[in-house]
């Protein structure tokens, strides 16, 4: 099968396998949400999942690196909205930063949304009678899992700090700086705030890589682009002397590091 374009379309396996080596998180729930940030006037359609305390949001189904992502894990309260002319359900998640409206297409849908959300935040199948039999067997297998996970996670971090060795990456997320945009939309996000930083991780053009782009304003600003190749045994930065690391935010900090920290990450402070 083709995309539009004519280039060979990923298959669902694949783009499974990417999603869990960039997210490094268990996929519990997925499917079509509607969000809307307190902030903003209209909803936009995502493809969503749910990863471990994670929201992942993606542009369509066929995305193998998501657009934004939402850490729920401090959710203070999970509540129905008012379903509107279509039928679509609702529910706002309330957290400590602001609040995120999200709709489903139905109320069935919404329900399941909701309360595996609540199962991952509060560790806890919430007690919802209207809940199906098969629906709290998979919540139940959810929680288990991420009981599972939280207490390997703790274990890792234990052992790191014991032995004084940098801290596993095993469970970590995409470095803050990522940003799936096009190599000219990072550019015009470098100039129009450079108060943010000057470094920008981002999707390669092949969709399968990756790329760094940076600005440094010495007596000129100047732009440069660098690759970053997956690879099994980590990412290799394209650069004179291939440098091979184990993660993304290994590379992002080879570039800090070695800059003496001209170099700084590009992070939208909300």
């Amino acid at each position: 099968r083709e995309q539009p374009d004519g280039t060979p379309q990923p298959a669902p396996r694949r783009i499974s396998q990417e999603r869990q080596r960039i997210t490094g998180l268990p996929l519990y729930f997925q499917g079509y949400l509607s969000i809307r940030h307190s902030r903003c006037q209209e909803f936009r359609v995502y493809w969503t999942e749910l990863r471990g305390t994670m929201l992942f949001f993606y542009d369509n189904k066929k995305a193998p690196t998501y657009s934004q992502k939402l850490d729920i894990s401090a959710l203070t309260s999970a509540t129905n909205g008012y379903p509107d002319e279509n039928g679509s359900a609702q529910f706002i998640l309330m957290l400590p930063n602001g609040e995120l409206e999200l709709k489903a297409d139905d109320c069935e849908c919404g329900k399941e949304w909701k309360a595996f959300i609540l199962t991952v935040t509060e560790l806890s199948v919430p007690p919802d009678e209207s809940l199906l039999p098969e629906q709290l067997r998979r919540m139940h297998e959810v929680l288990e899992k991420e009981k599972k996970r939280r207490i390997t996670l703790n274990n890792c971090s234990g052992a790191s700090l014991n032995t004084k060795s940098p801290p596993s990456s095993t469970f970590t997320t995409m470095p803050a700086c990522f940003y799936a945009v096009s190599r000219q939309e990072a550019t015009e996000m470098l100039e129009k705030n450079p108060s943010c930083g000057n470094l920008i991780l981002r999707p390669g053009s092949d969709s399968k890589n990756y790329a760094i782009t940076i600005r440094q304003k010495l007596d000129v600003p100047r732009l440069k682009h660098y690759k970053v190749m997956s690879k099994e045994s980590g990412y290799v930065i394209e650069l004179e002397r291939q440098v091979t690391l184990p993660s993304l935010q290994d590379v992002v900090n080879y570039f800090v590091t070695h800059t003496r920290g001209n170099l700084k990450p590009y992070v939208i402070r909300t």
